[in-house]
């Protein structure tokens, strides 16, 4: 099933997330200060283009949060505004909640990527 949730998710609106992480990893990969940062958003949009069958573990480490408030200042806000909206959308229908609540959890993401680690769900 998350195989079939992945497919449907990825034309339904995924394609949207996984480019929007796409062009902010390369727009920060440009400089040699961001590509931490830029490589860190490739690794979620690797999410972006399948979310069902895995989960986030968020951590509460002190560098992290200094890197999240850049972050957030420097792309987040546009990146968890963009999935928040998205996920509002979906959630009109009841067939689209359960794609809404994964761009909720993207959204989540978009504010805190670091210090957070994306796990398969077995």
């Amino acid at each position: 099933m998350t195989f079939l949730g992945n497919i449907i998710w990825f034309v339904l609106g995924g394609f949207i997330s996984w480019i929007s992480w796409m062009v902010v990893g390369v727009l920060w990969s440009i400089t040699i200060v961001g590509l931490p940062i830029g490589i860190q958003c490739f690794k979620f949009a690797k999410m972006g283009a399948a979310p069902f069958g895995k989960e986030i573990r968020f951590s509460n480490s002190g560098v992290s949060l200094v890197i999240n408030v850049i972050w957030m200042l420097l792309g987040g806000l546009i990146m968890a505004t963009e999935e928040a909206i998205m996920g509002i959308i979906f959630c009109l229908t009841i067939v689209g909640i359960p794609f809404g609540l994964q761009h909720f959890k993207h959204a989540k993401l978009a504010l805190m990527p670091f210090g957070a680690e994306i796990y398969r769900i077995k």
